[in-house]
């Protein structure tokens, strides 16, 4: 019996809506992230984009455990000497709501051409309103693993 390798233009592609409400950040990312790759699908090809389309509401109302919301730090270079930034949890909250959920869940995909184009299926928006409503997305159930 042979594996059939599925190309990226014969993937079944859905939409998921996920409500980030009280969810765990991180139990969270990780369930995105695997949709995102269609690791989920019994067609999952390694090399192939062959995950579905995700959207996030609600992406500020993300519970963290532990002491996370003051000890974690993101950290960036510039490439230059001194070029070092530090930024925490509750600064990004303020500039950008959505980019602790992306960095979370780009941390969990592959690096690379693949992972740029998986990251791009990922919509993250901090209200409860979306501009999806066309692509009749479901309700992705986050505790179904």
């Amino acid at each position: 019996m042979k594996t059939a390798s599925i190309k990226t233009t014969d993937a079944d592609r859905r939409w998921w809506v996920v409500d980030l409400e009280g969810k765990t950040l991180g139990r969270a990312a990780a369930r995105i992230a695997g949709v995102l790759r269609g690791k989920h699908k019994a067609t999952f090809t390694p090399n192939a984009d062959t995950g579905d389309f995700v959207v996030v509401v609600n992406a500020e109302k993300y519970e963290l455990t532990g002491r996370k919301r003051d000890q974690k730090r993101y950290y960036n270079h510039s490439g230059y000497l001194g070029g070092m930034k530090e930024t925490t949890i509750p600064r990004m909250s303020v500039d950008a709501p959505g980019d602790v959920l992306r960095r979370a869940v780009q941390g969990m995909l592959p690096r690379g051409p693949l992972g740029y184009k998986l990251l791009k299926k990922l919509k993250i928006y901090t209200t409860a309103q979306h501009p999806h409503a066309a692509q009749a997305p479901s309700a992705l159930d986050l505790e179904k693993v």
